[in-house]
C-alpha cells in the first residue's frame, strides 16, 4: 500500500488550518491549467497577475531553452551579458520619457525596495535632509520590509509592525474626494522633508482593486514636481498592458522619476523585476567615493535565463499585436461589466482596461472575509481559478483568453456566488 505523506511545503497567503490540500498542476497552456487528474482550470487571475500572453508562449519558452545552452548564471557585479543589455535597452525604449537607467532584481517587492533606497540615497548623496516617504492609504507594495512599510498597515503586516518604519499617508482619492487627497499631498510635500511619494497608478491591486482617474494621477505628479519630491510609480501589477496601455502612467501623460516593473516583464515565465530611474538619480550615486555607491544586490540579479525570457517578451510586444489583443479583452470585459451592473447581488462593478472587479453586496468587508475562501472553492469546483480579495471579486485573465472562455468564467463565478450566498 502506498503511503501518502503530508507535504513539507508552506504555501504563501495560505491558512493551512483551513486549506489542507493543494491542487497539483502538471501542465499549462494559453489561459488554462491542467491538474494531475486531468481537470482543466481557467486561469482567470493570470496566476497572481503575472501571465500576460498566456502560459508557455512558444517564443519565450524557446528563448529560455536556448539561453540554458549558453549561460545559466553569473555574478552581475563587475560583469554583464547580452540578455541583460537587451532588457535594459528594451525597457528604456518603451518606458515613459526621461527614465534612463535600469536596476534589475527578482520580484516586485524588491523592485519597490530598490526604488525607496534609490530615493533616499539620492537625497543623502546630495546632502539634502529629505528622509520621509508618502504613500496612499490602502496601498500594497509588497512583502519585504521597505515595501511593507510603504503599504497600508493592517492584516498583511500587523505581526511585523516592530520591523516597519514610519510612512506618511494620504487618503485614497475616492470619486468626488480627489481634492482632499491632493490637498493632503501638497501639505506633506511643502514641508520640505519628503524624499518621495509612491503610488500604484490608477488602481490599487491587493488593496481591493480600487480605481481612481488619470487626471488625479497627473495632479499628484504635478504636486510632487512642484516641490521637488521624487515620484515613484509602482507599476508591478499595472505594467505591461493590464490597464489598457503598456504602462498606466501613459494614461495620465506623466513620466515618473522612478518606476517599478515585475510580474509581466518576462511574460510571467520567470521571476525578474526592474526599477527604472531618471539620469540624475543614477548620477547622484556615481563618485570616486565608494561610500556613495548604491548598496543593493541579490545573488541572482539579472539572471541570464530570466533576462532571456524578458528580452524575448519585449520583442513579442513589437512583433505581435499585443495592444490589439488587450483592446479586444478590454471590450470583452466591458460587455461583461454591463451585464454585471444589472445583477442585484453585486455592488461597485468597475473596470480598468483588462481588469474587472465587483463586490458581493451585503458581505463583510476586509481581506479576511469568510466569503473569499468559500468563493474560491466554489469557483475551483467549476473549473475557474479566482482569488477574491475578501468580498471583492476580480477577473484579470491572460490576453489570449477568448470571449467564450471569459463568458464561461463569468458564468461559473455567478453560479459560485449563488452557492455561497444562498
Amino acid at each position: 500500500m502506498t503511503v501518502v505523506r503530508p507535504s513539507p511545503l508552506w504555501h504563501p497567503f495560505t491558512q493551512h488550518g483551513l486549506e489542507a490540500g493543494m491542487v497539483r498542476i502538471r501542465r499549462a497552456e494559453g489561459a488554462w491549467l491542467e491538474c494531475d487528474d486531468g481537470r482543466r482550470i481557467l486561469d482567470a487571475i493570470s496566476s497572481w497577475w503575472v501571465i500576460t500572453h498566456g502560459h508557455r508562449h512558444p517564443a519565450i519558452m524557446q528563448a529560455i531553452k536556448d539561453q540554458a545552452d549558453q549561460l545559466d548564471q553569473v555574478i552581475f557585479a563587475g560583469f554583464t551579458h547580452e540578455p541583460a543589455e537587451q532588457v535594459a535597452r528594451g525597457l528604456i525604449e518603451i518606458a515613459p520619457h526621461g527614465l534612463a537607467h535600469v536596476f534589475l532584481s527578482d520580484s516586485g517587492s524588491t523592485a519597490v525596495e530598490v526604488a525607496l533606497k534609490m530615493a533616499l540615497g539620492y537625497w543623502r548623496n546630495r546632502a539634502v535632509p529629505r528622509t520621509k516617504i508618502v504613500a496612499l492609504e490602502h496601498a500594497y507594495h509588497g512583502d519585504t520590509v521597505g515595501a511593507m512599510s510603504a503599504g497600508a498597515r493592517g492584516v498583511f503586516n500587523a505581526p511585523y509592525d516592530p520591523m516597519l518604519f514610519e510612512v506618511r499617508r494620504i487618503a485614497f482619492p475616492v470619486a468626488g474626494g480627489e481634492q482632499h487627497t491632493l490637498d493632503a499631498l501638497e501639505a506633506e510635500c511643502k514641508g520640505g522633508t519628503i524624499a518621495a511619494f509612491i503610488c500604484e497608478p490608477l488602481i490599487l491591486g491587493a488593496g481591493g482593486m480600487l480605481i481612481y482617474d488619470a487626471a488625479t494621477l497627473a495632479d499628484m505628479h504635478r504636486i510632487c514636481a512642484k516641490y521637488d519630491v521624487l515620484f515613484i510609480a509602482d507599476e508591478v501589477m499595472t505594467g505591461f498592458g493590464r490597464t489598457g496601455t503598456t504602462f498606466a502612467c501613459e494614461q495620465a501623460g506623466i513620466a515618473p522619476d522612478i518606476m517599478c516593473v515585475a510580474k509581466g516583464l518576462t511574460g510571467g515565465a520567470l521571476p525578474l523585476a526592474a526599477t527604472l530611474c531618471r539620469r540624475e538619480i543614477f548620477e547622484a550615486h556615481v563618485s570616486t567615493d565608494r561610500a556613495r555607491m548604491f548598496f543593493h544586490s541579490s545573488s541572482f540579479t539579472a539572471n541570464p535565463l530570466a533576462c532571456a525570457a524578458a528580452a524575448t517578451n519585449l520583442k513579442i510586444w513589437k512583433s505581435e499585436p499585443v495592444l490589439a489583443r488587450i483592446t479586444d479583452l478590454a471590450d470583452h470585459q466591458s460587455n461583461a461589466v454591463a451585464r454585471l451592473q444589472r445583477d442585484q447581488r453585486l455592488s461597485n462593478v468597475r473596470q480598468l482596461g483588462t481588469i474587472a472587479a465587483f463586490d458581493i453586496a451585503g458581505s463583510a468587508n476586509g481581506y479576511l472575509a469568510d466569503i473569499a475562501l468559500q468563493l474560491r472553492r466554489a469557483c475551483l469546483a467549476r473549473g475557474v481559478l479566482a482569488r477574491p480579495l475578501g468580498a471583492t471579486v476580480y477577473v484579470m485573465p491572460p490576453y489570449c483568453v477568448t470571449a467564450d472562455e471569459l463568458d464561461g468564467a463569468y458564468a461559473a463565478i455567478s453560479d459560485a456566488i449563488s452557492e455561497v450566498t444562498a
